[in-house]
C-alpha cells in the first residue's frame, strides 16, 4: 500500500489544475425582467408522448473552456426530441432548440422548464406560446427542485445522451 503525505498530494493536485466536475452554484439564474410562468406538473399523469416536455443545458469542459448541450426530452418516450451544440452559452442556441423541436414533431401540450434565464426569456417562451403550448416552470431552487428531479430518470437521458458525444466508443481504439 502507498501511503503520502495530504499535503503532498494536494500540492500535486493544485500544481497539475486537477479539480472536480460539478455543476457550479447559479448556473441558472432567472433574469428580474422576465415573466416567470406556474409550474403545471403537480398531479398530473403523463400518460402519452407528446403531452409534456422539458428541456436543459448541460455542460462540459473541454480544451480550458465548455461546450454547451441543450435538449428537449419527451417525458413519456424518454426520447430527446431537439439538440444543439455550441462552444458559447448564448440565447440562440436554445431558441434553435425549440425551434426545431416544434418543427420536425408534433407539438406538446406542455413545455416544461427552469427558471433561467434562457427559459424565461421572451423569445423562448414565445416560441411555444405562439405555436399553442402551455409553458410550465420548476419552482426556484438547485439540482434538488429542477424540472428532473421529480422524473429522474429523464434527466439521467439527458446526461447519457451527452457523455456518449464525449466518450469514444470502444471500436474507436481498436481502430
Amino acid at each position: 500500500m502507498l501511503s503520502a503525505d495530504p499535503h503532498t498530494v494536494l500540492k500535486y493536485i493544485r500544481e497539475m489544475g486537477i479539480q472536480a466536475v460539478y455543476p457550479k452554484p447559479c448556473l441558472s439564474k432567472a433574469d428580474p425582467e422576465h415573466k416567470i410562468y406556474p409550474y403545471l406538473l403537480k398531479n398530473i399523469e403523463i400518460s402519452r408522448a407528446n403531452q409534456v416536455w422539458s428541456t436543459d443545458i448541460t455542460y462540459a469542459p473541454m480544451n480550458g473552456s465548455f461546450m454547451y448541450l441543450s435538449a428537449i426530452i419527451d417525458w413519456r418516450s424518454r426520447h430527446v426530441i431537439s439538440w444543439v451544440l455550441s462552444g458559447a452559452l448564448e440565447i440562440e442556441f436554445v431558441l434553435e432548440t425549440a425551434r426545431n423541436a416544434l418543427k420536425t414533431n408534433e407539438k406538446p401540450e406542455i413545455m416544461n422548464s427552469d427558471q433561467g434565464s434562457h427559459c424565461t426569456s421572451p423569445k423562448y417562451t414565445g416560441i411555444f406560446l405562439n405555436a399553442g403550448v402551455k409553458v410550465s416552470m420548476d419552482h426556484r431552487g438547485g439540482v434538488a427542485s429542477t424540472t428532473f428531479s421529480s422524473y429522474p430518470q429523464v434527466y439521467l437521458i439527458l446526461k447519457d445522451f451527452w457523455i456518449s458525444f464525449k466518450m469514444p466508443s470502444r471500436q474507436d481504439f481498436f481502430v
